[in-house]
C-alpha cells in the first residue's frame, strides 16, 4: 500500500496532509509513503524531517501520483488547466483520495474524480457521531479559526481587550459579540474571555446557552418557533423561517451597537452564509469597531464584507481573511493530519496490512463521494 502527500497547490493553502509524527504511525499500518519535496515548507516541516520519520521525497508529483494506492490532501486536487500539475488527471484508477473535497462548490472536480475511477472520501461531510469525533475535520479546523478570530480583531482594533486602571485614569473593557455558537464560536468566546472582553454571544440553537455561559458569557437569543430547536439531526445550524429572521434581526441591530467587536461564524451546509449583519448595522456601530466574517468565503454574514480584504465602511473595520485555519498552518496540519491518521486507521486491516474498507460502516458511507465511476453521495444527486 503506497500513500502519497502531495504539496498543496491551490492559493492561500498552506497546510500538509501529514506531519513526521503521522508518518511513522502510517508507516506502522503498513504503507510506504512518498511526500512530495517542499510539502511541509508552509507548516514549518522540512523535507529532512519527512525522510528522517521513514518517508520517500520525489520531486515529480505527476509521477509520485501515478504510482499512489491511496492520496492524501488537504484541498481538492487540481484539474487539467487550473495549475502547474494535473492532479486528478495522474490520479490512477483503483486509487482513493482523501481529502476536503468542497463538492457543492466544485461539482466538476468531483465530476472528474469519479469519471477517472477514483474512490474520493470528502472529510468535511464526517458523520457527527462519537466514534468520529478524532476524524472532524470542521471541528480542528473550525477551533483554530475561531482562535485567529480574536487575534485579527484585536490587530485591527485600536484599543486594549481588559479593563486596566492606571494612574491616569481607567480603561473600559472591550465589548466583543460572537454570532454562531459552533466549534469557531465557542472557541472566539474563550479566547475574547481570557483576553479580558466582556463577550456575549448568539445562535439560533437554544441548547447553545448553557455552552456560552460555562465559558462566562452572556447569551443573547430570540424566543425560537414553536417546537423548534434551530438545528438539523446532525447538530448544525438551520433555515429559520422568515418570521423568526425578521426577529432575529431586530434583536441584533439593537444589540450589535453597544459592541465594539463581533464576529460572524454562521455557515449552513451546502448553502450560502446567512446575511446576519446589514449595511445599516455596520453604519449603527462606533467608529475605530471590527467585525471578522468567518463565513466571508461562504458569501459571508456581513453585508459589505469582501473575501480576502480588509474593508473599512463609516471608520468600522469589516475583516474577510481568506482560509484562516491556514493562517495557524503549522498547528492546523498536526490536527488535520492526525483526522487522515484516524481515518485511515477505519481503512486498513491492521493484521494484513491493507485497505480493507467496510462499505457499510456509517463513517465509510458518510464520507464517501465517489465509488467505481460514480457520484454516489445522496446529497450530490
Amino acid at each position: 500500500m503506497k500513500i502519497v502527500i502531495p504539496k498543496e497547490r491551490r492559493t492561500h493553502e498552506a497546510r500538509v496532509a501529514a506531519t513526521p509524527d503521522t508518518i511513522k504511525k502510517l508507516i506502522g499500518l503498513g504503507a510506504s509513503v512518498t511526500v512530495e519535496a517542499g510539502a511541509g515548507a508552509g507548516a514549518s516541516i522540512s523535507d529532512e524531517a519527512y525522510t528522517d520519520a521513514g518517508a520517500e521525497i520525489s520531486a515529480n508529483a505527476g509521477d509520485m501520483l501515478k504510482t499512489a494506492d491511496v492520496v492524501l490532501k488537504v484541498q481538492r486536487p487540481l484539474r487539467s488547466g487550473e495549475g502547474d500539475v494535473d492532479e486528478v488527471g495522474s490520479l490512477k484508477k483503483g486509487a482513493v483520495l482523501i481529502c476536503i473535497a468542497n463538492p457543492f462548490n466544485d461539482r466538476d472536480t468531483v465530476d472528474a474524480v469519479a469519471k477517472a475511477g477514483v474512490t474520493l472520501f470528502a472529510m468535511e461531510f464526517m458523520p457527527r457521531i462519537t466514534r468520529a469525533q478524532s476524524m472532524d475535520v470542521l471541528s480542528s479546523q473550525s477551533n483554530l479559526a475561531g482562535y485567529k478570530s480574536v487575534l485579527d480583531a484585536a490587530e485591527h482594533y485600536g484599543r486594549v481587550f481588559p479593563m486596566m486602571m492606571t494612574a491616569a485614569g481607567t480603561v473600559a473593557p472591550a465589548r466583543v459579540m460572537i454570532m454562531g455558537v459552533g466549534v469557531a464560536g465557542l472557541q472566539a468566546i474563550a479566547t475574547a474571555k481570557r483576553l479580558g472582553a466582556i463577550v456575549s454571544a448568539t445562535d439560533v440553537r437554544a441548547a447553545t446557552k448553557e455552552q456560552v455561559e460555562s465559558l462566562g458569557g452572556k447569551f443573547i437569543m430570540v424566543e425560537p418557533d414553536d417546537d423548534d430547536s434551530g438545528e438539523t439531526e446532525g447538530g448544525y445550524a438551520k433555515e429559520m423561517s422568515e418570521d423568526y429572521k425578521k426577529r432575529q434581526a431586530e434583536l441584533i441591530a439593537e444589540t450589535i451597537k453597544s459592541q465594539d467587536i463581533v464576529i460572524t461564524t454562521a455557515l449552513i451546509p451546502g448553502r450560502a452564509a446567512p446575511l446576519l449583519i446589514s449595511e445599516d448595522m455596520v453604519a449603527s456601530m462606533k467608529a475605530g469597531s471590527v467585525i471578522v466574517d468567518l463565513a466571508v468565503e461562504q458569501g459571508g454574514n456581513v453585508a459589505g464584507s469582501k473575501a480576502g480584504e480588509v474593508v473599512k465602511i463609516g471608520g468600522v473595520s469589516i475583516v474577510g481573511h481568506y482560509n484562516v485555519p491556514s493562517r495557524l498552518a503549522t498547528d492546523a496540519s498536526a490536527l488535520y493530519s492526525k483526522n487522515l491518521l484516524n481515518f485511515m486507521e477505519l481503512l486498513v486491516d491492521g493484521e494484513e496490512k491493507a485497505l480493507a474498507i467496510d462499505w457499510e460502516d456509517e463513517i465509510v458511507k458518510g464520507t464517501l463521494m465517489t465509488k467505481d465511476g460514480n457520484v454516489v453521495h445522496e446529497t450530490l444527486q
